[in-house]
């Protein structure tokens, strides 16, 4: 089997700028053990937490978002994410979406929209491939 292009791993440090919290609008799909330990860490019980930040989409369920298309949870003022702990494995599998490594200018357009893509630490091609496999089963 051919290698990835990215075989020699790439680097990425969360600096918490918050730039893949907005943007265009999408879906920031959630499991049932996300909405709770979400609920959990906004302080809400699980019902007030769907009506107040979750949007339902066919049988399945989606953070809101504001009207420019940013994350409910991201604070519009600090522009952090409100539970950046709790967080969805959506979320916590950025940058390494396959939309994102699909070849090296796909990553190139990354790293110019995220100041963490292509920073700080080396994930080796095994943790990579760990954390896109994640994002491809949502």
């Amino acid at each position: 089997m051919k290698k990835p292009w990215y075989q020699d791993g790439l680097q990425f440090e969360c600096t918490a700028c918050g730039k893949c919290c907005s943007g265009e609008p999408g879906y920031v799909w959630l499991n049932a053990e996300e909405i709770t330990d979400l609920a959990k860490a906004m302080r809400l019980d699980e019902d007030d937490f769907r009506s107040k930040y979750l949007r339902r989409v066919g049988s399945r369920y989606s953070l809101k978002e504001y009207p420019d298309g940013d994350c409910i949870l991201l604070d519009p003022t600090t522009r952090h994410c409100l539970v950046y702990k709790a967080r969805p494995i959506q979320c916590r599998t950025w940058p390494f979406w396959t939309s994102n490594l699909r070849t090296q200018s796909d990553w190139d357009a990354t790293c110019e929209v995220c100041p963490g893509a292509g920073q700080g630490k080396l994930y080796t091609l095994e943790q990579i491939e760990i954390e896109r496999k994640k994002k491809e089963r949502l």
